[in-house]
């Protein structure tokens, strides 16, 4: 065992018609099936899509970083 660990960062775009945290957390959750060692994100941009005067869709882009296995 190392006595550092090393991480790569990643783009994704959730998205969700209920809220932000689900869009987060949808994008978190469909990563997290293919990419082992997830361990923290930043939300970089904030989107949403309007019908009827109100907030239809949302849309987080976020950087996800995970550890690198052997690190």
């Amino acid at each position: 065992m190392s006595d550092h660990h090393t991480y790569k960062k990643i783009e994704l775009v959730g998205s969700s018609t209920s809220s932000i945290e689900d869009a987060i957390n949808n994008a978190l959750a469909e990563a997290s099936k293919s990419i082992k060692h997830l361990e923290w994100f930043e939300v970089v941009d904030t989107r949403g899509h309007i019908k009827d005067g109100k907030a239809a869709h949302f849309q987080v882009t976020l950087k996800v970083g995970f550890r690198i296995a052997s690190s």
